[in-house]
């Protein structure tokens, strides 16, 4: 699949729809979730224009996937979740209900999450 430069998170990097800002440098941007799945919810997301884990881990610098994961632990760090703790997850594909075909990594905190994938 290739990338669609019309994504609403390569919207949201180009300025073009607004999003609650939390953290941004020059390899990601953080805000939050418009459809929270728990009591924080915040997205991360690289400033490329990767689809997957997969294509990102395959196709980014390390200087990106350094400031990816960097900018995660700010982001958890700012929103107050280190002592409580919280969860990261990217989704990859229809089988995960990955939405926006752009790279994104959740972080859900503020409460206790339970059971990520319930016993098949």
């Amino acid at each position: 699949m290739a990338y669609d430069r019309n994504n609403i998170f390569a919207r949201i990097l180009r300025g073009e729809i607004p999003a609650k800002r939390i953290y941004e440098d020059s390899y990601a941007l953080a805000f939050h979730d418009i459809n929270p799945q728990a009591k924080t919810h915040a997205l991360v997301i690289p400033k490329g224009a990767y689809l997957s884990m997969a294509d990102f881990a395959a196709n980014a610098s390390e200087a990106e996937i350094a400031g990816l994961f960097r900018a995660v632990g700010k982001v958890a760090t700012m929103l107050g979740l280190e002592d409580s703790g919280y969860r990261i997850l990217a989704n990859h594909g229809p089988d995960s209900h990955q939405e926006v075909p752009h790279l994104h990594i959740h972080i859900f905190g503020g409460q206790k999450l339970g059971r990520m994938i319930q016993p098949a």
